[in-house]
C-alpha cells in the first residue's frame, strides 16, 4: 500500500513539474527561410528529364538556405513544374512528375531536421484536382495539407476544384495555416483564419497581394511569410503588426530571419504604465514594440523562463482583442447607445 502511495506521489509530482516546465517556455524563436523563385528551364523535353531538372534546380535554391540550418522553409505556389507550360503540356509532365518532387522535399526535410512548406498541383487517388499547399515535417512526412479555397475563374474552367476547408497545422513551433496567391482577396477566408489566429500565415503564390498581406497579418495577429513565385516581386516576413521584418531583394531571391512566436499584441490605452514598468522590470527580457500610428504594440518575451503571457498578468496588462471586446461590450450599455 504504501508503495503504491509512492508511486502516485511520484507521479504526481512529475505532472506537476511537466505542467510548470511547459507553461513556463519562452522566447519561442522560429528561424524562418524564404525562397521566392520558379524553375525556368527549356520545357522542350522529355517529361521525366524536366523532373529531374526541376529536382535539381531546387537542389541548388535550397543549398542557399540549408547551411543557416532554418527550422522552416517556405517555396512558392506549383514550385514543382516548369514555367511557361500549356494546359496540356502541364498534364502530360504531371503524369510523369507524380509525386517525385515532394518525396524530394521531404528528403531535404528530413535530413536538415526542418518543415517545409511548398506549393503544387496535384491529383488525388479519386482524380480530383487541386492547387495545393504542403507541409511537411523534420522527418519529411506530412504535417498537413491545405487545397486553395479561391481557384482563378481559369483554374475552376481548367479542372481545379475548390475546398472549403482551413486547416491549421500543428507543428513543434506553433500552428500555422496556408493560403495561396488569389485566396488573399476573400474575405471569407480571412474571417476563419482571425478566428483560428495561427502563429503564422504561409503564402505561397504567384502574385504579391500589396496591402493585403499586412492586413491579413495584422487581421490574424499572425507573422505572415509570402513567398512569391518572380525574382522580381519580393518574398517577405511580416510581423503580426504588419510590418515587413525580411525580405528578398533584387540580388538575392531567399531571406532567412528569426521570429518569436511568444508575443501579444496590446492597445495602448490604460496602458501606458504598465508597459513602462513591465519594461522597468524586465529589461532586454522583453520588447515592446511600437509600429506608429496604430495605437497598438507589439510584445515579445525575450526570457527563457518567462512567456509573454505570464508578463501581461503580472502587471494586469489587457491584450488587445480582450480590450477590444470589453469596449464592445461597454457601449451597449444603457446609456451609451442613441435611442432611436
Amino acid at each position: 500500500m504504501k508503495n503504491k502511495y509512492n508511486i502516485c506521489l511520484l507521479s504526481a509530482l512529475i505532472t506537476l513539474f511537466c505542467f510548470f516546465h511547459i507553461s513556463t517556455e519562452a522566447s519561442n524563436y522560429v528561424k524562418v527561410a524564404v525562397i521566392g523563385d520558379s524553375p525556368r528551364i527549356n520545357k522542350n523535353q522529355e517529361p521525366q528529364k524536366l523532373v529531374d531538372q526541376v529536382i535539381e534546380f531546387w537542389k541548388g535554391q535550397l543549398d542557399q538556405v540549408l547551411a543557416t540550418k532554418p527550422d522552416l522553409i517556405v517555396l512558392t505556389e506549383a514550385c514543382d513544374r516548369p514555367v511557361g507550360m500549356s494546359r496540356e503540356e502541364q498534364l502530360n509532365y504531371f503524369r510523369v512528375r507524380k509525386d517525385q518532387v515532394k518525396e524530394y522535399f521531404a528528403s531535404v526535410a528530413k535530413a536538415n531536421h526542418c518543415y517545409l512548406a511548398f506549393g503544387t498541383k496535384r491529383q488525388t487517388e479519386n482524380g480530383t484536382w487541386f492547387n495545393s499547399s504542403y507541409v511537411l515535417d523534420r522527418n519529411g512526412n506530412e504535417a498537413g495539407v491545405y487545397n486553395k479555397n479561391f481557384p482563378t475563374i481559369g483554374e475552376l474552367e481548367s479542372g481545379i476544384k475548390a475546398s472549403d476547408e482551413v486547416p491549421i497545422i500543428q507543428c513543434d513551433f506553433g500552428r500555422v495555416a496556408c493560403a495561396i496567391c488569389y485566396d488573399l482577396n476573400f474575405p471569407e477566408l480571412l474571417e476563419k483564419y482571425k478566428k483560428a489566429k495561427p502563429d503564422i500565415i504561409l503564402f505561397s503564390s504567384l502574385y504579391h497581394g500589396g496591402i493585403v498581406q499586412s492586413y491579413w497579418a495584422y487581421s490574424c495577429r499572425s507573422f505572415f511569410v509570402g513567398a512569391l513565385g518572380f525574382r522580381t516581386i519580393p518574398s517577405e516576413i511580416r510581423n503580426p503588426l504588419g510590418e515587413v521584418v525580411a525580405s528578398t531583394t533584387n540580388y538575392f531571391n531567399y531571406v532567412v530571419t528569426k521570429i518569436n512566436l511568444d508575443r501579444q499584441l496590446v492597445h495602448l490605452d490604460g496602458n501606458w504604465e504598465k508597459l513602462a514598468k513591465l519594461k522597468e522590470k524586465y529589461g532586454d527580457d522583453v520588447t515592446i514594440h511600437d509600429p506608429g500610428q496604430l495605437g497598438s504594440v507589439l510584445v515579445s518575451s525575450e526570457a527563457k523562463d518567462v512567456t509573454v503571457i505570464q508578463m501581461l498578468k503580472e502587471f494586469e496588462i489587457e491584450l488587445l482583442d480582450d480590450y477590444f471586446d470589453r469596449s464592445r461590450e461597454v457601449r451597449l450599455k444603457t446609456g451609451n447607445m442613441v435611442d432611436n
